[in-house]
């Protein structure tokens, strides 16, 4: 049960954004090895946000995952997020910060319980 929490100061009205979540969606499955089923995918924009004391497009992400992270998986997603960000939103890879959380399955409910 991968999740992609994104927030960017980009104001995201007449943006796609469906081939965000798309996109999005397809590369956590695939690089963490998770079916597309359980990815679930956040984005906010227009997000107050200062990035090395400017205003300029930034972002910061976090994905949680109940196993399949790892230091090359993490260097993947870092990669494959970033551009996305760069070619959907123009925000530079190097003003983007993801954060990696692996986590117990019974730190995480769903359908009515934990996995």
């Amino acid at each position: 049960m991968p999740c992609l929490n994104l927030s960017t100061n980009v104001n995201l009205e007449g943006v796609d954004t469906s081939s965000i979540l798309s996109e999005a969606t397809s590369t956590v499955s695939k690089v963490i090895g998770k079916p597309e089923a359980y990815v679930m995918i956040v984005l906010k924009g227009s997000v107050p946000m200062s990035f090395g004391g400017t205003e300029q497009p930034a972002a910061y992400g976090e994905v949680v995952s109940v196993g399949g992270l790892n230091p090359d998986v993490n260097k993947k997603l870092s990669a494959a997020i970033s551009n996305i960000l760069e070619t959907k939103l123009s925000v530079p890879k190097k003003r983007f910060f993801l954060k990696f959380h692996d986590s117990k399955g019974s730190d995480f409910g769903w359908n009515g319980s934990t996995f």
